[in-house]
């Protein structure tokens, strides 16, 4: 009987899995195709090359070519898929693609997570603030450690920027590059979300809340926010946003709480799912992974030493 019922259970996880993974694929697609087109035609159009002068010195402090621009500008706005739309149709060899990559993870969807944390316990401009001011100290400290020296990681891509390039032959390459992309997104988003769903079927997940308890004392949160943390480290800010905002209306939360949480997730959020979007392009697991784990823990406990000096304050 038991045997029989958790196979029903897997059986519907996989459902929901299969199901929620096909409607999130679409969805990426549909932001992913318009905003890499865009990318790809302002590339071929040549005014990139046009405005270079003045992107190319606060590029080059994130030691960035001209060109990251537009994936950085792209994630900030729309997300994370719309900063790999932009990246996968510029010539961006896997050194640069890591440092945009750990930027994108940080300070992505400003807009909209900005308003879930504003809704949920932190102002929006602080939280926005916090997470592009850590965004681009985490650069800084990386950038020695990779080689943004080399060619292209897809020699596709270095044509799409040629300006000479018939816009015909343009079109062939982008569509070249983005089908074999979304071929290698539909495959990790039906896993990430196919197992989400089965973890969330047998209940395993407030398991897993306590089970991570330490991890909370070590990035320096109060246990009480363990399941808004684990929330936003499993689904992000964006897809955990309602878990967050009732949680949080429900008062039960110190405003210190809320900030140290909210500064926490707003640098590291979602760590299954966007880290393994950027795998296709060949980006070490280490980066992907680490650096912004690091970074929220130092983030959270040079705040509360400087809340020891100043005191609490309202968010």
């Amino acid at each position: 009987m038991n045997y029989q019922t958790n196979s029903g259970k897997l059986k519907e996880g996989l459902a929901r899995g299969i199901s929620k993974g096909w409607e999130g694929f679409v969805w990426m697609i549909e932001i992913i195709l318009p905003v890499s087109f865009l990318t790809a035609l302002l590339a071929w159009s040549g005014w990139m090359e046009r405005v270079d002068f003045v992107i190319q010195p606060v590029m080059g402090f994130l030691s960035l070519p001209g060109i990251a621009a537009l994936p950085l500008l792209m994630g900030a706005l729309t997300g994370i898929y719309g900063g790999i739309a932009s990246m996968a149709v510029l010539p961006l060899n896997v050194g640069q693609m890591t440092l945009i990559a750990v930027f994108l993870l940080i300070a992505h969807n400003l807009i909209l997570e900005g308003i879930i944390q504003g809704k949920s316990g932190m102002g929006i401009l602080k939280a926005t603030l916090f997470r592009l001011v850590f965004a681009v100290i985490t650069v800084l400290i990386i950038a020695p450690f990779i080689n943004t020296t080399g060619q292209s990681a897809t020699g596709a891509a270095t044509t799409v920027l040629h300006s000479g390039q018939t816009f015909t032959d343009m079109l062939s390459q982008w569509y070249h590059v983005m089908w074999t992309l979304a071929i290698k997104i539909f495959f990790i988003i039906m896993f990430v979300l196919t197992m989400v769903e089965i973890l969330k079927i047998f209940g395993w997940i407030n398991h897993i809340v306590r089970f991570i308890s330490p991890v909370l004392k070590i990035m320096g949160l109060s246990r009480r926010v363990g399941i808004l943390w684990i929330t936003a480290i499993m689904f992000g800010l964006a897809y955990g946003g309602a878990v967050i905002v009732e949680e949080a209306k429900r008062g039960n939360l110190a405003d210190e709480e809320l900030e140290r949480l909210h500064l926490s997730i707003g640098i590291n959020h979602a760590v299954i799912e966007d880290p393994a979007l950027f795998l296709p392009f060949g980006i070490g697991l280490f980066w992907l992974w680490i650096p912004r784990l690091v970074i929220a823990i130092v983030a959270v406990r040079l705040l509360a030493l400087w809340r020891g000096f100043t005191g609490p304050e309202k968010c």
